[in-house]
């Protein structure tokens, strides 16, 4: 055991006084969890192009998959991008927040200068510009129920979304994700006049960043969608969500192998919704419904990718199987095995 600092005489009263504490180890920052020699060399085989990550970082029951230690959720928001980015394998990770309201650019640098040169961030663009109607939730305030008038409105894209994307993360900045929700899409006109006015609404951005849209209603997933997208070079998420078809019929239907990138989203198992995902995993720590069948779909996608020399950006959900990093850990295992056979 350690050797104890010895008790001092108090020289006025002649009392016995303690020494000070020693500082706590949980005082100094979260660092990176311990990696096995195996986990490393499947990081050192991975190819650089291919980013895989999980649905943000603070997550406390990732201690010993991710951190050194425990901490609390708040501490992690704070301090754990530092030691996420230094995991082998984890190479970018999802910003959620940016969907419920901007961030500034200096919010985005903070970030960017934590992770490494070839780390990447994924952002989820605030969520005004693709909902055309607010949805009657409590949290949209006087707001609920009513028409969206910045439904994608470019101009409100360009100034609130899109400059501070690129000014703060520069270089180290993946896709910006445009999720549109389910939602009735008689609210935006139906399929056809969806994909007028995406098409208007893309072309009005400034060029340059690495766009892509994720819808979660089949019935937008038209020829006409995956036209306007490819002819705009902006890349289609294939979303695993239960409401949406298998990954390969999203490829197809996508043309998702013609973008610029590919862009996954890796959310939910088939027969969850996402209160039932989270009771069922958390805290998040262990694989508990492993989906083979995504994971070599995905990996598949992902192999197909490398070959034809695009980048892949695929974000892992804790609701997907269980725990996002050990998702990530054995997707990357399997497109290795794919590669390499």
């Amino acid at each position: 055991m350690p050797s104890r600092e010895p008790s001092q005489l108090n020289l006025f009263t002649g009392a016995v006084s303690e020494p000070p504490p020693r500082r706590s180890r949980r005082a100094e920052p979260v660092g990176p969890a311990p990696v096995a020699e195996d986990v490393r060399a499947l990081g050192e085989r991975l190819p650089a192009g291919i980013h895989l990550g999980t649905s943000s970082w603070a997550f406390p029951g990732w201690t010993g998959i991710v951190y050194d230690r425990e901490a609390a959720q708040a501490t992690l928001a704070r301090e754990g991008l530092l030691a996420y980015a230094r995991h082998p394998v984890l190479r970018t990770v999802g910003v959620d927040r940016t969907f419920y309201g901007p961030v500034s650019s200096i919010t985005f640098s903070e970030y960017a200068e934590q992770v490494p040169e070839a780390f990447r961030f994924l952002v989820k663009a605030h969520e005004v510009c693709t909902l055309a109607r607010y949805p009657a939730h409590e949290r949209y305030g006087v707001h609920r129920g009513q028409p969206n008038d910045r439904f994608l409105n470019a101009s409100y894209a360009a100034d609130m979304v899109v400059a501070p994307f690129v000014e703060g993360l520069g270089d180290k900045a993946g896709p910006l994700v445009f999720q549109f929700p389910p939602q009735d899409t008689r609210g935006f006109g139906g399929p056809a006049r969806f994909v007028e006015r995406l098409h208007a609404f893309f072309a009005a951005l400034p060029r340059g960043p690495l766009y892509a849209v994720e819808v979660r209603n089949e019935e937008l997933l038209t020829e006409g969608f995956a036209q306007a997208l490819e002819e705009l070079g902006v890349c289609p998420v294939l979303s695993v969500w239960r409401q949406m078809p298998p990954v390969v019929q999203q490829v197809l239907r996508t043309r998702a192998l013609s973008a610029r990138a590919l862009v996954v989203r890796w959310m939910l198992p088939p027969h969850l919704g996402y209160e039932e995902a989270r009771a069922r995993y958390a805290p998040f720590h262990t694989l508990v419904d492993e989906d083979t069948v995504t994971r070599e779909a995905l990996a598949g996608v992902c192999a197909a990718a490398t070959r034809q020399g695009l980048p892949s950006y695929v974000i892992i959900n804790n609701k997907a199987e269980g725990s996002a990093p050990r998702s990530a850990l054995k997707l990357a295992a399997s497109i290795d095995a794919v590669l390499s056979g």
